[in-house]
């Protein structure tokens, strides 16, 4: 599976997993109902689908230029914290207002949350390559006779 249906398919799966997980997180971490800690993680999940489909598709666009193909751990491991260092600048302000806590327990809670969605971002990007296949990016350059 390739190109658009691709990106589709890991964004729905991602976030409906993720919306369930940071909901109850949320709460926790917040002290907030999992009904309003639920809003937060509604609101982020559609903040993380945009960003989502911009930053793979720059991830993307700077990977088929690289001279060594392929999805290696150093190469899954930037992606990962790439998207989550922008997701943070985006998240702690929301939190902070929407969950009634100051600055710094929202940054706290984003960085649990970000800890723990660096660990699953890595794993359900390599459970997806396996199922769906590698995207056209990391495939490996046709030999040219």
């Amino acid at each position: 599976m390739q190109g658009i249906r691709r990106k589709v398919v890991y964004v729905t799966l991602f976030e409906l997993i993720a919306i369930a997980i940071s909901s109850t997180g949320l709460a926790a971490g917040s002290g907030a109902s999992v009904q309003h800690a639920g809003v937060a993680a509604i609101a982020s999940s559609v903040i993380a689908v945009v960003w989502n489909l911009a930053y793979n598709t720059a991830f993307e666009h700077w990977e088929a230029r690289q001279t060594v193909r392929g999805r290696s751990f150093k190469r899954r491991a930037a992606h990962a914290i790439g998207f989550e260092v922008g997701f943070i600048v985006t998240l702690v302000p929301l939190f902070a207002w929407w969950l009634d806590i100051g600055w710094w327990h929202a940054l706290v809670l984003d960085l649990g949350l970000s800890a723990f969605f660096l660990v699953y971002t890595f794993v359900f990007n390599l459970a997806f390559d396996k199922v769906f296949g590698l995207p056209a990016s990391a495939l490996p350059l046709p030999e040219t006779p």
